[in-house]
């Protein structure tokens, strides 16, 4: 069984990427795990041509086929993402909208292989939970459209440097026992 772990965040170094590598060691022994950063790939934002409801394939060829072929080789997929403006950062966003080539609300559609299990994970520098539920929503949506099943979420809030993120270790040590 495979584990796509993906750090949502254009921060390589920060938290996110810190509790991207607690998830990765908590799986390992469970599952063939793969990290990968959204920054480490190259796409164009979404043009809205809508070739793709007809053809199923977006007219533009870059990195999103990459990260959808981890989509597609994984059995799991973890979506760590922080808060950015009380949503997920740009570059996340970006990706999700380049996936309409893989949405089942129309078609033809392309399809990932079926039975994945998706999980979310949203952090926040605030005290408050409504961003990270906000996070998890747009994720967990994203999921549905490509008809992976959310499973799980956890929010996290009060982390804004990679240094808050060892308070909460013992929750994302929990939340992972459970994928």
């Amino acid at each position: 069984m495979k584990a796509l772990i993906i750090n949502c965040s254009p921060v390589k170094t920060g938290a996110t990427a810190t509790i991207v590598g607690i998830v990765s060691a908590e799986l390992a022994d469970r599952y063939e795990v793969k990290e990968i950063c959204i920054d480490d790939y190259s796409f164009s934002f979404c043009k809205g041509c809508r070739t793709c409801h007809t053809t199923a394939k977006c007219v533009m060829d870059d990195d999103v086929n990459k990260i959808i072929q981890e989509f597609d080789s994984a059995d799991v997929i973890v979506s760590v993402s922080p808060s950015y403006w009380a949503d997920i950062p740009g570059e996340y966003k970006a990706f999700i909208d380049r996936c309409t080539p893989w949405c089942n609300t129309h078609e033809p559609h392309g399809k990932i292989s079926s039975g994945k299990k998706g999980y979310s994970i949203a952090l926040r520098t605030g005290p408050g939970m409504h961003e990270c539920e906000r996070i998890i929503q747009s994720i967990e949506h994203f999921y549905g459209h490509l008809e992976i099943e959310s499973c799980g979420s956890i929010g996290l809030c009060s982390i804004e440097y990679k240094e808050d993120v060892e308070p909460r270790k013992q929750d994302i040590v929990e939340f992972c026992k459970g994928i």
